[in-house]
């Protein structure tokens, strides 16, 4: 049985088919993560994106019912070398073709993820489509399908991701804090993380308004990662102002870095091919520290990196950078409790050298609780909280209500990014 992987371009890849037979269309990505796969299969990130495991084998420790991080698969395609041909692992329930095939995903087995990788890394993301069964057709044909499919750019995907009715993540033990987490793709883990840390979570609907947002209550707000173009999500940047303007404490990470970014006035930007994988080294600019973290993003703040730079409400800066690309990387203001990542410091497969930005919200939400009852303290924005290690957690919390598909909170693992990507962005490498 033959399928063929068309990219946007004209180039094919020929393979076999793995997963379901049939077409599929999305964004071309590659990730470089040499575990999560199962984690990567089931970020919200990920919706409408192809994805090609730039690891030669995928599927040796099969698919269990603990490690997702939302209750579906939503990359479009997948795209793997070597597929492996044994499940071995005491927690694996299917193999990863099996759970493939059941999702109704579409994918290949190709023997060129290293030519493909190095296409994209030449030629930057593009649109792609599998082909197998009776979906196959002349080349001709499918690459001028492949073109007619939709971009990424301009594509508003926050809502086709998010909860479609707000859900409640108890805190773990002792309740410390109240967090409203607005659910622009949000994965399982974030909230069970914050949970860990004394946290009930009530995610919200990527809709909600700066007042459904205050109505909870919140002792903290956190938006979260998701797919789409940045540029398009005006309600949710409408939202966050009124969240500023409130003086509530502010945690955002990834499309919530972006969003965060475009209420203090600043542009985004697609990256030439993004970052996806668990390995771009991020400096903490503050302290100096480098952490390894994990990253799935295919847009980027545009902002200056000599110093601080006004905003509606105040100063800001940006406090990490990618070491290899100057990627803006995180933001934060400097007079009032706000602040975001372009990463994921939530990575439940690894790394976890960034999990203490829990910890630096927790000390912002307590600091601001301090100063309302006159205790005072200061905000802290810029220090980093001490690193925590791996978290565990049971299968009934793993079948989360991540992304709106039922179940109970909690799951999950790992992100993604890539290995030493170029951009264009104010004071950063030219790609």
């Amino acid at each position: 049985m033959t399928a063929v992987l068309v990219l946007e371009d004209g180039r094919v890849f020929q393979g076999a088919p793995y997963g379901a037979e049939g077409e599929t269309f999305g964004e071309m990505v590659f990730n470089t993560g040499m575990t999560g796969y199962q984690e990567t299969l089931t970020d919200p990130s990920y919706h409408r994106q192809i994805v090609a495991m730039t690891a030669p084998h995928i599927g040796n420790t099969g698919v269990n019912d603990e490690d997702p991080e939302s209750s579906r698969v939503w990359v479009a395609g997948y795209v793997v070398r070597e597929p492996a041909r044994v499940t071995s692992s005491w927690r694996a329930r299917r193999s990863l073709d099996d759970y493939l095939r059941e999702q109704g995903v579409v994918g290949i087995a190709i023997s060129g993820t290293r030519a493909l990788t190095r296409h994209l890394r030449e030629r930057g993301a593009m649109r792609a489509g599998i082909f197998s069964g009776e979906a196959l057709a002349p080349v001709e044909e499918l690459v001028e399908r492949v073109r007619r499919s939709p971009g990424m750019e301009g594509a508003d995907l926050a809502e086709e991701v998010s909860t479609a009715e707000p859900y409640v993540v108890p805190a773990i033990g002792a309740k410390r804090f109240t967090v409203a987490a607005v659910d622009l793709g949000i994965k399982a883990m974030t909230p069970h993380r914050m949970a860990e840390r004394g946290c009930e979570v009530h995610v919200l609907p990527a809709s909600s308004t700066a007042e459904d947002i205050l109505a909870v209550d919140p002792d903290g707000v956190f938006f979260s990662n998701g797919p789409g173009d940045p540029a398009t999500a005006d309600d949710a940047v409408e939202a966050l102002r009124g969240v500023l303007a409130a003086g509530r404490p502010f945690f955002g990470i990834c499309f919530g870095n972006q969003i965060f970014g475009r209420a203090l006035g600043l542009g985004t930007y697609k990256l030439r091919y993004g970052h996806r994988g668990v390995n771009q080294p991020v400096q903490d600019r503050s302290t100096g520290k480098v952490e390894i973290s994990a990253h799935n993003h295919g847009f980027a703040v545009r902002a200056p990196l000599d110093g601080p730079f006004d905003t509606p409400y105040g100063p800001a800066e940006v406090s990490h950078v990618n070491l290899n690309d100057d990627c803006v990387e995180g933001l934060r203001l400097l007079d009032r409790p706000a602040f975001s990542v372009q990463y994921h410091p939530e990575a439940a497969a690894g790394p976890h050298d960034s999990a203490g930005l829990f910890d630096r919200f927790c000390d912002l939400m307590e600091q601001a609780r301090g100063r309302a009852s006159g205790v005072g303290g200061d905000e802290g924005a810029g220090r980093v909280a001490s690193e925590e290690p791996n978290a565990t957690m049971n299968a009934e919390q793993a079948r989360g209500r991540a992304s709106g598909v039922g179940g109970d909170e909690g799951a999950g693992r790992v992100a993604s990014e890539e290995p030493n990507a170029t951009m264009n962005t104010e004071g950063g490498k030219d790609a």
